[in-house]
């Protein structure tokens, strides 16, 4: 008895949040205010968040979707990680002005790059709804909820948006234990002031991706524009720039091991309330196949992209995003077995059941019916990892899918140009978008690679008869063969890959021309398999998972009612605070807090892709010309890391002292802690950040930009 009592005590202790762990609402950061204060914090609960005066959260932004950046002038000058401005640099480069390689700094304000596509968006407000939402879904479970639930999220965002002058979300946080209103400003005229060459902003390539030590540049500049009136308005030669309620001031004074450090930023998704049923799923099934997946897209990529510098343009923001998480699932895997975090998992759910049984035995069963419900969704979690990262990976399967709901209103008897255009206008824009920068022949590879894949993957008896029926009946069942020829006769026969014929079709849209169209028949084959028989199995499983999760946060609330506990990751405005820490990753191994530029140039194989550096850095270097960016012992530090608790999102994210000073841009996490998503460790878990000195030092001596370093506030 008593070593189960020791046991449950050391299974409470591993989920209890630390000072370092976890990603806190703003608005309610007063709950950890003094945990801050002690780690060394020197600002007040209004510095930090405030709707009545200027606080720390009106210089940060959701850059493009799915990044952070941060305001560092009084002129709407941005900052954020060069993997974040990536597509945007790429899309802005040509062979003859390529960007992306070898860099690009505006002089002055005339000579910024207009971004096509990229907002930011400045949160304005945070308001708590949950009673509001609640009243509204009553006892509404499964479907009825998820209805109700959209309708007043709805109803909501339509109120507090004032007519399109905000942006405004409902999100659920704690799995739906409470929700909260964001709202938000969205500014649509961001353009490019300032990028180091690729081979400093990705400096280490995909073998460094996700490694400490690091020496990665990895920032980008961009700046907000608005109209006379401060205002968001869409780009006009006219706009001003934007000038901000709050910019972050540099410190260049550098940091040492045990500072404070605080991050702001958007953390997309993490799950650290997830079950060990689902972890083993995840490790035996979907993480595994994801890899295989990106692997052989990648090397399909790398062929095309090698060979021709205007595919690699083209390619090369889809081609990072895709190795990003090809290594971050091969790191999650090996991570989560390394850390027994399914043991973990599993004893804590034992302890849970236990103190439910005795004190709250509405959760009594609630682990039982969670493993149930993942037993049922375990044999299609490959078919739908497949479906989706398989499938649906080729240009051409997307653009046939495209055309499933107006497919739908043929088949229903619509036929007049007034009842179809609200199916075709949208296909259009669609359809150019997909068709931008769009190679053929790499398609074409990968649509025959990712059938093979989907066939030799997803197990026979979920597969659709086109295989048997048409694609071996026509080809033989040499496999290899049989799909390359098949991908051949369906790209020289579709109309969709070609322009005049697919606005021919738009103009006047047949069932016949769909029928015998081999891309069409291919895509509905195993889409409406998918549908047909196995989508609502997802579905529901995904409404069963949501309702226990729910209950499972809510009920281990109840079991430590004196625990601090914070929101998985929703891509919304976080705070996590820690300290400039070194860590040791194994036995007789530890790893210092920082990096120099002499660690890089012994890293540096001059023409190589991954680890090549310009000459005119390199003549920099061995003059020794780091100015006032020089640590103590005379050289630059490029990066550092930290202990705070960050996820995908936070990229770009502003690392700020104990003074609320830009020290530093987080833009990595540490291979040893990739389990981070689900399992917070507290030994492990580091942030890699690139070195505010750095930056300033490639801005100044590199791209010789002294404008925007005046621009900037720069601290000693």
């Amino acid at each position: 008895m008593k070593k189960m009592i020791l046991a449950l005590w050391a299974v409470a202790l591993m989920f209890t949040a630390r000072g370092d762990e976890g990603m806190w609402i703003p608005s309610l950061i007063g709950k950890n205010y003094d945990e801050m204060v002690r780690l060394g914090l020197k600002l007040s609960k209004e510095d930090l968040y405030s709707l009545n005066q200027a606080s720390l959260k009106d210089a940060i932004v959701q850059f493009g979707g799915g990044c952070t950046g941060e305001i560092i002038s009084s002129q709407g000058l941005l900052i954020t990680n060069h993997h974040c401005g990536y597509s945007y640099i790429a899309g802005l480069s040509s062979v003859e002005k390529n960007y992306l390689d070898n860099g690009f700094w505006a002089k002055k304000m005339e000579e910024e790059l207009p971004a096509p596509g990229l907002s930011v968006i400045f949160l304005q407000r945070i308001v708590d709804v949950t009673e509001e939402v609640s009243a509204y879904v009553g006892n509404a479970k499964g479907e009825a909820y998820n209805k109700k639930f959209e309708e007043i999220k709805k109803q909501i965002e339509t109120r507090a948006s004032k007519k399109g002058k905000f942006v405004a979300s409902v999100k659920e946080y704690f799995n739906g234990n409470q929700i909260l209103l964001l709202t938000y400003k969205r500014y649509t005229d961001v353009r490019l002031v300032g990028t180091p060459p690729k081979s400093l902003g990705k400096f280490g390539g995909d073998t460094d991706n996700w490694m400490w030590p690091r020496h990665t540049a990895d920032f980008s500049m961009f700046r907000v524009y608005a109209d006379s009136n401060n205002q968001p308005a869409t780009f006009s030669a006219f706009n001003k720039p934007y000038h901000p309620k709050k910019f972050l001031p540099v410190s260049i004074a550098g940091e040492k091991e045990g500072d404070f450090a605080m991050i702001y930023g958007y953390p997309g998704r993490t799950n650290r309330y997830e079950v060990a049923a689902g972890l083993r799923i995840a490790l035996s099934e979907v993480n595994p196949s994801i890899v295989n997946i990106r692997e052989k897209r990648l090397s399909i990529m790398r062929k095309f992209m090698d060979a021709n510098k205007v595919v690699y343009l083209n390619y090369t923001g889809t081609y990072a995003s895709i190795a990003n998480y090809w290594k971050y699932f091969i790191g999650q895997t090996e991570q989560l077995k390394r850390l027994h975090v399914v043991d973990k998992k599993e004893q804590q759910e034992t302890a849970f059941t236990q103190w439910a049984k005795t004190e709250k035995p509405e959760y009594a069963n609630l682990i039982a019916d969670y493993n149930k419900a993942y037993s049922h969704y375990a044999p299609y979690a490959k078919h739908a990892t497949y479906y989706s990262e398989a499938f649906r990976a080729p240009t051409l399967t997307k653009i046939a899918l495209m055309l499933e709901p107006l497919t739908k209103a043929l088949e229903r008897g619509q036929s007049s140009a007034d009842s179809l255009e609200k199916y075709i206008a949208p296909l259009k824009v669609s359809y150019r978008s997909l068709l931008k920068g769009y190679d053929q022949p790499l398609d074409q590879e990968l649509f025959s690679a990712m059938t093979n894949l989907y066939y030799s993957n997803v197990p026979a008896d979920q597969l659709p008869i086109i295989f048997q029926e048409v694609i071996f009946k026509k080809y033989g069942h040499n496999t290899d063969k049989a799909f390359i020829e098949y991908a051949a006769h369906v790209f020289k026969n579709t109309f969709l890959l070609d322009s005049n014929k697919f606005n021919a079709f738009m103009n006047k849209p047949t069932l016949k021309q769909i029928n015998n169209d081999p891309a069409i028949g291919y895509a509905f084959s195993i889409m409406r398999n998918w549908e047909q028989n196995y989508a609502s199995k997802i579905e529901s499983f995904n409404e069963q998972k949501k309702e226990y999760a729910k209950q499972y946060v809510k009920g281990l609330m109840e079991w430590k009612p004196n625990q601090l506990f914070y929101p998985d990751a929703n891509s919304t405005m976080r705070i996590s605070y820690g300290q400039v820490l070194g860590y040791t990753p194994k036995d007789g191994m530890h790893y210092n807090y920082f990096t120099t530029i002499d660690g890089m140039m012994d890293k540096y194989k001059p023409g190589d892709r991954e680890f090549d550096v310009p000459q005119d850095l390199i003549d920099i270097y061995r003059k020794r010309d780091f100015g006032r960016y020089a640590d103590k012992k005379g050289t630059i530090r490029t990066c550092f890391i930290t202990n705070n608790d960050i996820t995908g999102g936070n990229s770009g994210s502003p690392v700020m002292n104990a003074n609320g000073e830009l020290i530093g841009l987080a833009f990595d996490g540490n291979w040893e802690a990739m389990s981070g998503d689900i399992a917070f460790d507290k030994k492990y878990k580091r942030t890699i950040c690139v070195d505010s000195r750095y930056v300033l030092f490639l801005i100044e001596k590199l791209g010789k930009a002294r404008n925007l370093i005046d621009e900037m506030e720069i601290r000693n």
